[in-house]
């Protein structure tokens, strides 16, 4: 049978001979996956072997098979697989999973025998398969020039892989196997109506419509099985209804994809079958637009999945399962309008995932970077590599140790690897469980009661996936040696030693987790009232996460495990919560309080240090006498000298150079309120500029009877306040310099009377009108009818004898 991608193989054998790498972009059922590595082979263009990656399991495994048949084979001849628990050594050519070509590396780094390797379904953009062509590229440029590359894709943006390999030819097919016709709703989705509903639905529509096997694209597992019930009885007798989705037990998976004898095929799967799989019998696509995405964020440490809209790529390699063997039709849970806005490709796992994975194999390659397609987060990377430390994988310069050399050679999370290397055979079944999705179906946190499931296979589980954990179990054990007894709890707590809950005071089960993020446990769970837990499974909130599973741990377990970790730790800091300065010492171990109690031996200068923190809660209060001075510098500064800036701004940013030293005894709130800075604020300066101030903007106004009244200079003009018979006598207004002053004159009974700039101008014009009314109001005091010839005074008139 004659496929498209047929005639784009002369141009990619030509431009291998050449070049030896190139990018190959062919459409979803052009059939790149089962012609290109026959074609490397007939073409002799190697006489290594020829490996070939899959995403997945089942499409490896169905690749291989798919391959051998043409040959007139069977798996374990010329084509063979490999894949986690399960190979058939092929001669010629291998078809493994993407963790695979990882393994291969490593253990080999010149790749010997192997003469090309093909990245298929790249645009998955899978961390395994960006992590193998970085090692795989650079192994080509270093050492293997002779190492053929070949990057397959359906709907991957071709250039930037092309560039990353220095310029490789870039090879496209066009067309596919079959026409697919889009079908689009005719108004957007109700958004309060079920997603599971409106896709059974549009199965109904679809199969009342069409011919053939239909394909359905749900997000998850817990969509698919909602799906499935919310088509009973809803379609006809012939139509049987097949789950497809990663957990599923091998049997089932490949029954999913197999034709059926008689009747209609309908498959509801997960995104599994976007790529590499050809399902017999398949016409028609329902895409419920949907995709389930894990992200990472670095600083709590923690994952979880989203529900997102699919991108353009992916709805159109779901598309294009339709026209595989046979013209199809694709139906679409969205409206054309709203597929314009659809985002173009999805994000590449390397930029949303945990990666403490690729950190560790990033290090036993002994590489600082490698040439990523999309480098890693540098946050991320960073988060990564504290977390391996942490587990004694890396030493402090970040180079591997023989413990990481070690985990790294498991086929499990670093966490859960450091676990079982540490632990032994007894931590297996943990280890299986926790890499492994949860098998209990609703009830509480308790893993115990996970772990007493897989021993006696009792309670309400998912038993396929029980089964699973069961297998991997065994084959964990095997990698494993004996070690001394430890609890389940202890053994989480050693994969999971940033995930040690302590409980908050309080009636809510909330937890202080020791890598410094919170938690909260379902009100009435069973663990609830511990006052220390492992926190196993958490679903990644940043803010605080909701435990879904989790342990209880002793604190002489802990302290067993964590002894060189944990130490008392002097602490002395401004509580906002009690507005003061509080020292106490604590045994720490990590952000856990584990003990705590007063400290009475706390230096003053810490005391002070500390009382900063609370200046910074407070704020700066500057009033009287402090705000006057500050006002006086900006003022001369305003012209020129050099001053410190006394704005509060440059105050606060300075607190330690000129406050610090003058806080002893404070250290309170009260203590604040009661402090007056004016000597600190003076102490940032000179005796010269002192007296440069003083000079340009004294402090005080001396009256005529000698008193000084200070000078406010905070607002337009520098200002005084002062009795009016104070100013008797004076015939020249008051200046600053050339600058005079605003003068607000008060009667007897302190109430202004009077704002004058021309103390001159006011006896001559307006004294007259003033002292009609005041002589009425205050005939105790002087009145004279000449203030320019009268003696200051303060006081009343002598009473007359």
């Amino acid at each position: 049978m004659t496929l498209p991608i047929d005639s784009a193989l002369p141009d990619l054998i030509d431009a291998l001979r050449v070049e030896g790498r190139a990018v190959l972009q062919a459409p979803p059922g052009a059939g790149k996956t089962t012609r290109v590595p026959l074609a490397l082979l007939d073409a002799s263009i190697t006489d290594g072997k020829i490996i070939m990656l899959e995403p997945r399991r089942l499409a490896a495994r169905a690749a291989a098979e798919r391959l051998a048949e043409q040959l007139g084979e069977k798996t374990g001849q010329t084509v063979g697989y490999r894949m986690r628990g399960d190979s058939k050594a092929g001669s010629r050519v291998e078809v493994v999973t993407e963790g695979i070509l990882t393994r291969m590396i490593q253990s080999d780094p010149e790749l010997t025998r192997i003469g090309a390797i093909i990245f298929d379904e790249f645009h998955e953009r899978s961390l395994n398969a960006d992590l193998g062509l970085a090692l795989t590229w650079e192994i080509r440029q270093a050492l293997r020039d002779d190492l053929i590359l070949v990057v397959m894709s359906a709907t991957l943006d071709a250039e930037p892989v092309a560039r990353l390999l220095d310029n490789a030819p870039m090879i496209t097919s066009e067309g596919r196997a079959y026409p697919v016709d889009l079908v689009y709703l005719d108004r957007p989705l109700d958004k309060a109506r079920r997603l599971e509903a409106a896709t059974a639905d549009l199965i109904v529509d679809a199969v009342a419509q069409t011919e053939g096997g239909v394909l359905v694209f749900l997000p998850g597992e817990g969509e698919i099985r909602r799906t499935e019930a919310a088509l009973q009885g809803r379609l006809p007798k012939e139509c049987e209804v097949r789950p497809l989705y990663g957990a599923l037990p091998f049997a089932q998976q490949r029954a999913a994809i197999a034709p059926v004898s008689s009747g209609r095929k309908i498959v509801l799967s997960t995104s599994i079958a976007e790529t590499s799989l050809t399902i017999e019998d398949i016409r028609v696509v329902v895409d419920a637009g949907r995709a389930r995405r894990s992200r990472y964020d670095p600083s709590s440490g923690m994952a979880r999945l989203v529900t997102e809209r699919v991108s353009k790529a992916e709805a159109t390699q779901r598309a294009g399962r339709a026209g595989r063997v046979a013209a199809g039709t694709c139906y679409r849970l969205w409206t054309k309008g709203e597929d314009g806005a659809l985002q173009a490709f999805p994000p590449a796992e390397i930029e949303a995932t945990d990666l403490a994975g690729l950190a560790l194999e990033m290090a036993l390659w002994g590489a600082a970077d490698l040439p990523f397609l999309t480098p890693p987060p540098e946050g991320t990377i960073a988060e990564a590599q504290a977390l391996l430390h942490q587990l004694g994988a890396l030493d402090a310069d970040g180079r591997i140790t023989d413990h990481g050399r070690l985990i790294a050679a498991m086929p499990l999370h670093p966490r859960l690897a450091h676990m079982l290397a540490v632990a032994g055979k007894q931590a297996a079944p943990l280890a299986a469980l926790l890499a492994d999705r949860d098998p209990m179906i609703g009830g509480q946190t308790d893993l115990m009661l996970r772990l007493r499931a897989i021993r006696t296979s009792e309670g309400n589980v998912n038993r396929s996936v029980l089964d699973r954990i069961k297998v991997e179990a065994k084959r964990f054990a095997q990698l494993a040696e004996e070690k001394p007894r430890l609890s389940p709890a202890e053994m989480a707590a050693l994969a999971y030693p940033d995930r040690i809950g302590l409980r908050r005071s309080g009636d809510a089960p909330r937890y202080i987790l020791s890598g410094g993020k919170g938690a909260v446990m379902p009100d009435g769970d069973g663990l609830a009232g511990q006052r220390l837990i492992v926190a196993t499974d958490l679903d990644g909130n940043p803010r605080e996460a909701k435990i879904r599973q989790a342990l209880a741990i002793s604190e002489s377990e802990l302290r067993g495990l964590f002894a060189d970790q944990i130490a008392w730790t002097d602490v002395c800091e401004w509580s906002k919560r009690d507005r003061r300065v509080k020292t106490r010492r604590v045994e720490m171990f990590g952000a856990l309080p584990l003990d705590d109690r007063q400290w009475s031996e706390a230096s003053e200068e810490a005391i002070a240090r500390a009382m900063l923190d609370g200046v910074r809660d407070l704020g700066l209060r500057l009033d009287g006498a402090a705000a006057r001075l500050c006002a006086r510098v900006e003022l001369v500064r305003a012209g020129g000298a050099d001053l410190p800036s006394m704005d509060t701004d440059s105050l606060m940013a300075g607190l330690e150079d000129w406050l610090l030293p003058h806080l002893n005894g404070v250290r309170s709130a009260d203590d604040w309120k009661r402090f007056n800075p004016h000597d600190a604020l003076r102490g940032m300066m000179s005796w010269d500029q002192l007296q440069v101030l003083d000079q340009a903007a004294p402090s005080h106004f001396e009256t005529p009877l000698g008193r000084k009244i200070p000078i406010d200079y905070d607002g337009e003009h520098p200002q005084i306040t002062l009795r009016l018979q104070e100013m008797f006598g004076v015939t020249r207004h008051p200046t600053v310099g050339k600058t005079p002053l605003r003068v607000t004159l008060l009667s007897p009974g302190q109430k202004p009377v009077q704002v004058t700039m021309d103390i001159p101008g006011f006896w001559a014009n307006s004294y007259a009108d003033v002292r009609k009314d005041m002589r009425g109001q205050y005939p105790k005091h002087p009145w004279p009818e000449d203030p320019t010839t009268a003696d200051p005074t303060l006081r009343a008139k002598p009473r007359a004898r």
